[in-house]
């Protein structure tokens, strides 16, 4: 049976450490309590700034000569002569001659027309002197006529008319001739570049020969293709105005200005477009930066004038409204009125005010009133989260 010391060590031990527990715990101070801090959405903001605005009508197309003629011979012989310049690439004045036929077949032609005419004319001048006699002798005798009208054939009036026929066709002859031996000269017709070359000298041609393709370089013109609902953004369906047209030449970008002169006034089958024709005067005149036919470019029409509006991001207008940050940093939604949109922007024209603070940062859950800082602003109470996470 144990003892009685046995028995109140272990008790008065296990009263000694609860002692000092609860005196450890007595000296412990509670932790200082901190307030808790939520944080406003940070947003970004743009102002408003409503102005007047150039809408543009955007398009492409190739450079094509207004004018481009086929050169071919209207008479047959030798080429006996061509020109230098009478290569592909080459450009000529108009009136230069680009080849030459062999003419000595037209100049014979034409002195054979020529003798023909003198004997016409002398002819002609024997049968007037002729008849003058016939009639002057009628006026002699007619007292004694039983007849007082003469015939046509005594006054010798059908032979006349015979001599001033082959007088006329006698013109006629020269005239051809001389036209013939004309033609043996290919020239151009106008100032142009020569886009082809079909034949050689000393090549043979006929009447219908082609002997190359000349590109006229006075007006350049451009076929512009334009979709049915873009043609309300366009004064005058597009008629008289101003285009933009770019390119990259030699790596570098490059602008010429053109006007719309006309419309096709059909809408394409496949495509369903509408093609407006853009002209360019003197393509190739500045010689550094031409404008040379068959390059491709992209064009920007000129359009209706707005005299008041912004250009938008489309993603930031949605069911027709717009998130703008009020003066209090508040969330509040503004509807906009959108005429157009194009290339990922939309064109507002109302609702909004010069000054306000459009946000463009998307916002998760957004309500109107909800409390918003800008990056420069501190942080104030309420409890949503940091709204910066783009669509």
């Amino acid at each position: 049976m144990a003892s009685k010391k046995q028995i109140l060590l272990p008790v008065a031990v296990l009263l000694g450490g609860l002692a000092t527990a609860f005196a450890f715990s007595a000296m412990k101070q509670p932790p200082e309590e901190k307030p808790e801090k939520v944080i406003h959405p940070l947003v970004e903001v743009q102002p408003i700034d409503m102005a007047p605005m150039q809408l543009m009508v955007d398009s492409y197309g190739l450079v094509t000569p207004k004018y481009s003629t086929e050169l071919v011979a209207q008479v047959s012989g030798q080429l006996i002569a061509l020109s230098d310049k009478f290569v592909k690439g080459g450009f000529v004045r108009q009136g230069e001659t680009l080849a030459r036929i062999d003419p000595n077949d037209y100049e014979a032609a034409l002195i054979e027309a020529e003798a023909s005419l003198a004997q016409a004319h002398s002819a002609l001048e024997i049968e007037q002197a002729q008849a003058h006699v016939a009639k002057t002798e009628w006026q002699r005798i007619k007292d004694n006529a039983q007849s007082t009208i003469p015939s046509e054939l005594y006054l010798r009036k059908p032979q006349l008319a015979e001599k001033l026929a082959r007088f006329k066709a006698a013109q006629a002859s020269v005239k051809r001739a001389k036209r013939n031996l004309e033609r043996t000269y290919i020239k151009a017709p106008y100032d142009a570049i020569i886009t082809s070359r079909s034949l050689s000298l000393s090549s043979v041609v006929n009447p219908g020969s082609t002997l190359g393709v000349i590109n006229a370089t006075s007006v350049a013109e451009i076929r512009l293709p334009v979709a049915d609902h873009e043609l309300r953004y366009l004064r005058n369906n597009g008629l008289q105005a101003s285009v933009s047209l770019s390119a990259k030449v030699a790596g570098q970008a490059v602008t010429w200005q053109g006007k719309i002169v006309r419309s096709e006034g059909i809408v394409d089958n496949k495509s369903r477009m509408t093609y407006l024709v853009a002209q360019v005067d003197t393509p190739y005149a500045d010689q550094t930066q031409p404008l040379r036919f068959g390059t491709y470019l992209t064009a920007q029409i000129e359009g209706i004038s707005v005299s008041n509006a912004m250009r938008i991001p489309r993603h930031l207008i949605r069911d027709g409204q717009v998130a703008l940050l009020d003066q209090n940093q508040k969330l509040t939604f503004k509807p906009v009125t959108v005429i157009r949109e194009v290339d990922g922007y939309a064109v507002a024209t109302e609702g909004l005010i010069d000054g306000q603070q459009l946000i463009t940062s998307a916002l998760e859950y957004p309500t109107q009133g909800m409390q918003l800082r800008l990056d420069s602003a501190p942080a104030l109470a309420t409890d949503t989260q940091l709204a910066l996470k783009e669509e």
